[in-house]
Parts: C-alpha cells; structure tokens; sequence
C-alpha cells in the first residue's frame, strides 16, 4: 500500500510538470489565468471521479504532491534550477496530513503507526512526539521505510546560555573548538566505507543485466545507506552535545559546493570534504542552538589557518603541517585546527563577550596591517 501511494504520488507530480511545462499558454489562452496548484487540485478532484486506483488514494498525499511543485517552480523563478520529472527509480517518498494518524507506543522503542485507509504499521521510535502531529513525510531507502513526523512544539523558554565558542571544520579532525575539544569521525564509519568499496568492486566486476549485477547493486546501494545513516548519527550526536552547551556558536562561512568542484589532482580532498557533512552539521547546529535561544553565526573564513592566535600575525609559514602551528612572530605554538578555531570565535560578535579574546593587530613581516573583520 505505500508503494502505491508512492507511486500516485510521482504520477500527480510528472502529470501536474508536464501541465505546467507544455500547456501553460494554453491553459492561459483558453482559461485567461495561470496553470497554479490551486488550478490544478480541481483538476485532481476531477481526475478522482474517472479514474478508480486514484480515488483510493488519501488525498492529502495528492495535495502534498501539487504543493511540492509549486515549491519548485517558486525556487526555479528565484533563479534555480528548472524541476525535474520524479522517476521509478529514484527516492520513494510522500507526504501525507496526519491528523487521521496516531502513534501508539508499546514501551521506550516501539509502537504502533496508524495512518490513512485503515493502515497500521508495527515502527522503532527515535524519540518521543513533542506535540501535535501536523504532517507525515514517508520514505524508503536500501535500508526499509522510514516515517519523519512534523509536530508542532511549544516554544522552548531560553537556556541563556552565556559560553561562546569557535568550531574549525576540517578533514583530519573532523571538529576542532576553540576551547581544545577536538571530535573525528567514529572508526566505525571507516569500516562501514571499506565495505561500500568492496560493495562497488564486486558490482563492477558484474555482467550488465544480469541477476547477479541487480543483486550486487542492491548490496551496494544498503552499504551506501549504512554509511549515510552512521555519519548523519554522529552529526546528531556532536550538534545536540554543542548545541547544550554553548549559547553562541561560530562558524566559517564555507562554500562546500564550490570546494568540491571536480578538479585534477584533488579527487581525494573532495571525497574527504564530503565525508565530512560540513553543510549537514551546520544545518543541524543552527536549528539545536535556535531551540535552545541561543544563536550561530558565520564569519570570514580567509586566513584562519595562518593568523596566530596570540600575536595576530599571518604567514603562511607559521603552518608547519597539518596538525602543527608555529608562529614565525612570536613562537607560539598549538595544535592548527584549535588556532584557526579560536580565530574564528574572535571574528565573530561573540568573540570579544563570549571568550574574553579581543581584536588584535595582525602582522604579515614587517609591514603591521589590521584586519578590519577580527574586530567584529
């Protein structure tokens, strides 16, 4: 049954683009108005009189679909990207009202779902509702279904958290904060990639079409899954424990898409970077510290890694390697990420309140410059 509310789903979704994309002067012409998903909800409501397998689908999920659309063209108009046609093969999802829904725990795990038409499926909670259940997103990848419930919470009162600190995203360690706190990514998550790679090996080494290639493709696309839940799990885990502990958060202004451009010579670096989810931790660190009444903000991440923390000089010598800084002014010396993260919390507006660190003169030889945004 969620197959075939999936299915309904991409098929409203496909008919209503190709309305819009092939038909919309003449709609204009005939009708003297727009093709919008308020047109085309009657013309669903319509399609439900004529066409049974239709009718049996909630129709919320055919409502989701339409307004999921209209959020794409509203995107393409603000200059992004024109929206593709859902195909069979790609992510299996909808959306569905929940207010005929219900989740019934059985103990701290496990419960039941209860949803539209009279289905009920045995699901693993995550964690507990906070409120109303507003809408059901449901998915499924190589590893099962999956349902991520939308409620609506009461606002939770600030924590007035005073502490400030300075995060440094890199590739060797993963997380480095400015108070010396240094995170990586579980060694689990390696081992879960050598399978992926072998996973890719034994699929390449398969015959295109063949039975053996359909099942070696459905292996890899599990480790693939596995990967993606373990890293997004630890993500959760670093992001809530900061999000706790700290009422100001500051972070490099990264442009991760521009970074990882395909370019010779750096294949590695880019894997590296994406491994990371340097966009996914800072997505999920902005709304933790948001709940909490606390605030991130982005600053310029240009010459954190060669400014010194102590005497503001930057050259770019002073970096002696990957994990070693060494001022060439000064002498002082500390681990490189926790020196750029302490640059970065300095850059910010809660630099100076937040960590006592003031602005300071940088130095580049003998020539003294100041960098106008370390005094923030």
């Amino acid at each position: 049954m969620l197959e075939s509310w999936a299915g309904a789903s991409r098929f409203v979704y496909n008919a209503a683009l190709e309305q819009r994309r092939d038909w919309w002067r003449h709609f204009h012409r005939e009708r003297g108005r727009n093709i919008t998903w308020v047109t085309q909800s009657l013309e669903v409501t319509a399609a439900r009189t004529q066409i049974p397998w239709l009718a049996e689908i909630p129709r919320s999920i055919l409502e989701y679909a339409l307004k999921d659309l209209d959020k794409a063209f509203r995107g393409f108009f603000k200059a992004g990207g024109f929206p593709r046609f859902r195909n069979k093969g790609g992510r299996t999802a909808f959306r569905m009202q929940a207010q005929r829904s219900s989740l019934t725990p059985y103990n701290r795990k496990w419960g039941t779902l209860k949803l539209s038409k009279g289905l009920a499926v045995k699901v693993r909670m995550t964690r507990n509702l906070g409120g109303p259940m507003n809408s059901i997103t449901i998915a499924r990848d190589a590893k099962g279904w999956s349902a991520a419930i939308q409620c609506e919470v009461p606002a939770a009162p600030s924590l007035g958290l005073a502490d400030a600190v300075g995060i440094d995203r890199g590739v060797a360690a993963n997380l480095c904060l400015s108070n010396g706190e240094a995170h990586s990514l579980p060694a689990t998550l390696t081992d879960r990639h050598r399978a992926k790679a072998s996973a890719q090996r034994k699929l390449a080494a398969r015959k295109i079409g063949s039975n053996r290639r359909a099942k070696a493709k459905a292996i890899l696309s599990r480790r693939s899954a596995e990967v993606a839940s373990a890293r997004r799990h630890w993500l959760h885990e670093r992001s809530t424990d900061i999000a706790r502990r700290f009422g100001a958060v500051s972070l490099e202004k990264l442009a991760t898409a521009n970074m990882t451009r395909s370019g010779r010579g750096k294949h590695g670096l880019n894997r590296s970077i994406l491994n990371q989810g340097w966009a996914t931790f800072a997505e999920m660190l902005e709304y933790k510290v948001a709940e909490r009444g606390g605030q991130v903000h982005y600053v310029n991440p240009a010459y954190t890694s060669q400014t010194c923390s102590s005497c503001g000089s930057v050259d770019a010598r002073s970096r002696k390697s990957q994990a070693v800084f060494e001022c060439v002014d000064c002498g002082h010396r500390a681990h490189a990420d926790v020196n750029a993260a302490i640059n970065i919390l300095r850059r910010s507006p809660a630099g100076v309140e937040g960590s006592g660190c003031g602005p300071v003169e940088a130095r580049t030889g003998e020539m003294p410059t100041h960098l106008e945004n370390l005094a923030a």
